[in-house]
């Protein structure tokens, strides 16, 4: 085997490497960007105290469709009463499908 075959091998190799790469992180949409987006979404309704986001997308059915999505909680106080909200997020788009408020008995 001659080293220039070797080497532009190795190199096709590693181009066809990167470019997968880049299409798989483009796959999804950042969690930092999926909570901001569901931030922004309640703040248009007032403040929020706090939220949180599962960093993993998980798989979630909607309508017969199956989804991969990013689960963030919103937390709010309403006329000092304290709510919490689940929010589905689509991790491919950034579209919130679902929202879901949460109760707590005590």
């Amino acid at each position: 085997m001659k080293w220039k075959h070797f080497i532009i091998g190795a190199s096709v190799g590693v181009l066809v490497g990167y470019v997968l790469k880049e299409r798989w992180d483009k796959e999804f949409i950042s969690p930092d960007k999926a909570l901001k987006n569901a931030k922004k979404a309640f703040q248009e309704k007032g403040p929020i105290d706090g939220s949180w986001i599962y960093t993993i997308p998980q798989d979630y059915e909607m309508n017969g469709l199956t989804y991969k999505v990013y689960k963030v909680g919103i937390t709010r106080k309403n006329e000092e009463e304290t709510k919490q909200y689940e929010v589905i997020v689509d991790a491919k788009t950034g579209t919130i499908l679902h929202i879901d408020s949460l109760s707590f008995e005590s």
